[in-house]
């Protein structure tokens, strides 16, 4: 068995986290989060909302179960980077086709292993998410390093958007389809189309610069905000095709939007509030949320490194879901328009099923449009 490569992480404050490489070697950039899921590391590797990022599993032992083509959550790995405490040379699950080592050399991307990662979550949670560099080239120093990680576009200010959406449109059909829904794509997972078709939608999928315009000219019975990276600040044009949507709703007949996600952030902007950057962010499957209506607290999957500014929502927007962790903005719902939108994700792929419910809520309002 051949040895494993070094490597080593240089954060863009000079830290440095020496370990080993596996999957593709070679040198990986980007901003470093961490994610505190016990599973779904293909999931994770898989969802757009990770462009741009390098991914620190807080769970030690990552690998155990391979990976599968039904994981996937889009058609390629986005992550920049994972890194590990130990990834697993065996794996054991039924469904598996290969390695998660396999995986990732076949996508190119870099894994680092062995590195302390308790230490490196607990800087990250003190410092704040920071811009880094892996490198499995020895000629490069340190401060090399650390210059090239520096050099690392900060993720404020970053249209990522325009990097991970659909080039084309597409439907994703079903015979029986009660309603018709038009999802713009900012970064959407595989498990949102299949929540929707689920709920007896039809939908077309379309690319996040659509104009407004064109959604409506589909006839849809209702619009969905899918989740995806980047400041939501930067995507102006998807703040502008919502806005539009938000005043055809005022003016003429009402189709009911629903965000998640980035799509939540967007929909609030558009609504006039304002975004801010989170010091580290959410990234987990185990982050409780609050329901200010019923009172229950939902354990909800989370992958987001921006926020709503609590104080900037308009009086039309009313505040329905809380995170228990920060008190940061976790939902809102308009008063009068059929326009609501979440911060996490309940499609929650992998992670808990108590927002499942949010679909229902969708479908619900489009019935009620429609009678």
């Amino acid at each position: 068995m051949q040895q494993p490569l070094p490597a080593k992480l240089v954060l863009e404050n000079g830290s440095v986290y020496e370990g080993t490489a596996f999957g593709h070697t070679g040198e990986a950039s980007g901003e470093v989060v961490f994610n505190t899921s016990l599973t779904g590391y293909q999931e994770i590797l898989t969802d757009p909302s990770y462009a741009g990022q390098m991914v620190v599993m807080t769970y030690p032992l990552i690998g155990n179960y391979g990976v599968n083509p039904a994981d996937a959550e889009s058609s390629k790995v986005w992550t920049s980077a994972l890194i590990v405490r130990e990834a697993s040379n065996i794996y054991s699950n039924y469904e598996a086709t290969g390695s998660l080592d396999e995986y990732l050399r076949q996508a190119g991307v870099t894994g680092l292993a062995g590195i302390d990662t308790r230490k490196l979550v607990r800087e990250i949670r003190e410092k704040g998410a920071m811009r880094g560099v892996i490198s499995t080239e020895t000629g490069n120093n340190e401060a090399e390093l650390r210059e090239k990680a520096l050099a690392v576009p900060e993720m404020t200010g970053q249209d990522l958007v325009s990097l991970v959406t659909t080039k084309e449109t597409y439907t994703f059909d079903r015979p029986d389809a009660k309603y018709h829904v038009v999802a713009y794509d900012f970064g959407m997972k595989h498990n949102i189309l299949r929540m929707l078709h689920n709920a007896g939608c039809k939908v077309t999928v379309v690319g996040a610069s659509t104009p407004a315009e064109d959604v409506l000219a589909m006839k849809p019975d209702g619009v969905f905000l899918s989740n995806g990276p980047g400041d939501p600040f930067a995507v102006t044009y998807a703040v502008e095709a919502i806005g539009k949507l938000i005043e055809h709703n005022r003016s003429k007949s009402m189709v009911p939007v629903f965000g998640i996600c980035l799509g939540h952030q967007l929909l609030s902007l558009a609504f006039g509030a304002k975004t801010y950057k989170l010091k580290f962010g959410h990234h987990g499957s185990n982050h409780p949320v609050k329901n200010l209506a019923t009172k229950a607290i939902e354990i909800t999957s989370q992958n987001h490194g921006f926020s709503v500014v609590m104080d900037s929502l308009p009086e039309e927007l009313e505040l329905t879901h809380l995170n228990l962790y920060d008190h940061t903005v976790e939902g809102v719902s308009h008063r009068d328009l059929p326009c609501f939108s979440v911060q996490y994700h309940p499609e929650a792929s992998p992670g808990p099923h108590d927002s499942h419910y949010l679909f229902d809520r969708f479908t619900e309002m489009m019935e009620k449009n429609n009678r």
